[in-house]
C-alpha cells in the first residue's frame, strides 16, 4: 500500500501521482494507493480514477492517518509546493519510506532521509516508487535514516519556547531614546 495524505488541491501533485499510478498497474502484486484528504478535486480525481482504471482509491478526511501510516510500504509527498510537510514528519516517525517531490522546504527537513524526485516528475516519481518496492534493504535504511533525521527536529515544546520567545521580543516596548 501506498498513502499520500493532504487537501485535494492543485499543488499537491496528485494530477502526477495519478500519471505514476498508471505505471504501477503493471506491477505483480499492483499497489493499492490511498489517498487521505479532501478538497475541490476531490470530482475530477475521482472520475480520472474510474476512467483510467487506477489502483487508488480517495478515502476522505482521516482521524487515523497514523493507523494508515503504519499499514503502509511508502508515503508518498507528491506536491508541487510544500514548507514543512506533516505527512513527511509522521511518516518518519512511523517508519515508512518517504518518497516526496524536491521543493520548497522538503529538502531541508528530509535530508537524505527520502527519496527526491524533481517537481511534476511522473516519470521519475514511477520509476523510484518501483524500484523502491524492489530493494527492502534500501527501504530499511531510509526508515533508518527517517528516525535519525527525525531526531534533529525540535520537539513540541522547544518550538513552543521558540514562538513564545520570538513573541516576547516582539511585542517588548521599545525605550525611548
Amino acid at each position: 500500500m501506498l498513502i499520500a495524505v493532504g487537501s485535494l488541491e492543485r499543488h499537491r501533485g496528485y494530477d502526477v501521482l495519478l500519471d505514476a499510478a498508471r505505471v504501477w498497474r503493471r506491477l505483480d502484486p499492483v499497489p493499492l494507493v490511498v489517498v487521505a484528504g479532501e478538497g475541490p478535486l476531490r470530482a475530477e480525481l475521482q472520475w480520472r480514477i474510474a476512467d483510467e482504471g487506477l489502483p487508488v482509491v480517495l478515502i476522505g478526511s482521516r482521524d487515523d492517518v497514523t493507523d494508515l501510516l503504519a499499514a503502509a510500504d511508502l508515503a508518498l509527498l507528491p506536491s508541487r509546493r510544500e514548507a514543512r510537510s506533516v505527512l513527511a514528519q509522521e511518516a518518519f516517525h512511523a517508519r515508512v519510506p518517504l518518497v516526496a517531490s524536491d521543493v520548497g522546504g522538503i529538502p531541508e527537513l528530509v535530508g537524505d532521509a527520502a527519496e527526491l524526485v524533481p517537481d511534476g516528475d511522473a516519470e521519475a516519481l514511477a520509476d523510484t516508487v518501483v524500484r523502491l518496492l524492489a530493494d527492502p534493504d534500501r527501504c530499511e535504511e531510509l526508515k533508518d535514516r527517517g528516525v535519525r533525521q527525525a531526531a534533529t527536529w525540535p520537539t513540541e515544546d522547544e518550538t513552543v519556547a521558540q514562538v513564545l520567545s520570538v513573541y516576547d521580543e516582539l511585542t517588548r516596548p521599545t525605550p525611548l531614546l
